[in-house]
């Protein structure tokens, strides 16, 4: 989604609802990805950055996937948050799945075609695009 829908690509994991850190000040510090937060700058929690955003190139699903490692079968569906001293800790439990779909949901309904189309075409498999498309029209009404 980065390259063809890089205004889609930054609504998602780009935002402060989640619960970035432990540290009493929440995501206060919070303006980078990364796949282990030894520092309460950094998360591995979808859309759990400070108020104002991530820093300029720090945002997005494509970064959120690339700087935390869920290729390499990490930081999903649980993300590490810093544990607000120098360790990393397991975030809320299914924390990032919950923090993509909220950030799915708020989608406008062309943005949301967009995705749904996108998906389609990365899932081989009838039965499993016939399941999706039933879930997303589900979930466009």
């Amino acid at each position: 989604m980065e390259i063809s829908h890089s205004s889609i690509d930054g609504k998602i994991c780009s935002g402060s609802h989640a619960k970035g850190n432990s540290a009493r000040t929440k995501n206060d510090t919070v303006a980078s990805y990364t796949d282990e937060p030894t520092a309460a700058t950094a998360t591995a929690q979808c859309s759990g950055f400070k108020s104002d955003g991530p820093t300029v190139g720090n945002g997005g699903l494509n970064k959120f996937v690339e700087l935390t490692k869920i290729g390499e079968n990490k930081n999903w569906p649980t993300g590490k948050i810093n544990n607000g001293s120098s360790a990393s800790i397991d975030g809320d439990t299914n924390g990032n799945a919950k923090a993509v779909a909220t950030d799915l949901v708020a989608l406008n309904r062309d943005e949301k075609t967009i995705v749904a189309g996108l998906l389609a075409k990365t899932i081989e498999g009838g039965e499993i695009v016939e399941i999706c498309v039933f879930a997303y029209r589900a979930w466009l009404s």
